[in-house]
């Protein structure tokens, strides 16, 4: 695994006359800038040009900053890269979120987030990365290993009380009605992120566009529960009948 891991963050080498743009670039002039269509990447490009031409083809009609954004992100994945990268990333989330959490899709936005793991400048915001990629990540792993239940992602699975199951690692079951797992995992990151004005305030958004998608467990595990509450409910009143 961790070969595998190694052999993705090999560096994107630049070559003559490439690179990212100074630390002092002009932000507010990228952000007001788009970029173009039919770009096209020449037959000997370095892995820096080609990143940047994948990312730009991503980003058509998108601003220069998203761009610039993006391929920040492409080289701080990396063993190494080039030394004002972090800075400069942190500068842009600094100066341009406004503009950025309006214009990125959510997987920008996640990226971005999650890079803050390992460049944030203080403790507070590498925790909130990090918590933000164990989030996203496992939400990537089990919602789309549901797409092969045939379930759509905004239908719950039918509560049925008293079912035992072992789950790995030998943990224990979740209650739905009376367990909080769920509540505490979210409201332990909103907690941290509302105290960080740069990497929180991102995460802030995204936790709050994961809490309007009606196809996320979070929502269905809601469901669930109104489910079964609906459903003693009816019980109850019937036997008081």
């Amino acid at each position: 695994m961790i070969a595998i891991w190694n052999k993705r963050r090999e560096p994107l080498r630049a070559g003559r006359h490439e690179g990212l743009p100074p630390l002092d670039t002009d932000l507010r002039a990228l952000a007001m800038a788009v970029v173009p269509e039919g770009e096209t990447l020449p037959l000997r490009a370095s892995p820096h040009a080609r990143k940047r031409f994948e990312v730009r083809r991503d980003l058509v009609g998108k601003s220069e900053l998203a761009a610039l954004n993006a391929l920040l992100i492409a080289h701080l994945r990396k063993q190494s890269y080039p030394d004002h990268a972090p800075q400069l990333f942190r500068r842009i989330w600094t100066e341009e979120a406004d503009h950025l959490l309006q214009e990125l899709s959510s997987r920008w936005l996640i990226s971005s987030a999650i890079t803050f793991g390992d460049h944030g400048e203080t403790e507070a915001q590498r925790r909130i990365g990090l918590a933000m990629n164990v989030l996203f990540s496992q939400m990537k792993l089990y919602e789309f290993e549901r797409v092969h239940s045939g379930v759509p992602a905004d239908q719950p699975f039918r509560p049925r009380p008293g079912v035992k199951q072992i789950l790995p690692m030998d943990l224990p079951g979740f209650a739905l009605l009376s367990g909080g797992l769920d509540i505490n995992l979210l409201a332990q990151i909103w907690s941290m992120a509302l105290e960080e004005p740069i990497a929180g305030r991102l995460a802030c958004h995204l936790l709050d566009k994961l809490n309007d998608d009606p196809r996320s467990l979070f929502r269905r595990i809601s469901l669930m529960r109104a489910d079964l509450i609906a459903r003693r409910a009816a019980k109850a009143a019937g036997q008081a009948d």
